[in-house]
């Protein structure tokens, strides 16, 4: 069994900081997400429908990119994804593992 969270999140917000204890899995249900990383001064747009994982000890602040947002958290290695760039990256490969966990939009927004 895994357990799974949804957070909602409104445009009007403050932006939050989350640390993860383990790799979790971050999935866009609407809305788009916002977020940055420690040590990255990159913003990254996550649209609905995409996500990506946030690796264990990782700290990444996130928001409401426009609009409300939904999205769900659930453990990583329950979905079998610890493998996946993303997971192993740490603050001087995040850019290149999320522009490789991201459709195109997320990309161009790497450039």
């Amino acid at each position: 069994m895994r357990e799974i969270r949804t957070f909602e999140m409104g445009y009007d917000e403050p932006a939050t900081a989350w640390r993860a204890d383990h790799a979790l899995v971050v999935e866009v249900e609407q809305g788009t997400l916002w977020l940055t990383f420690e040590g990255d001064a990159e913003d990254y747009w996550v649209d609905s429908g995409q996500s990506f994982v946030l690796p264990a000890g990782m700290r990444a602040w996130i928001g409401a990119g426009r609009g409300d947002v939904r999205l769900t958290l659930s453990s990583a290695s329950s979905r079998g994804k610890v493998g996946n760039d993303v997971s192993r990256a740490g603050p001087a490969r995040t850019r290149s593992a999320i522009a490789h966990g991201l459709g195109s939009r997320g990309r161009q927004a790497l450039a």
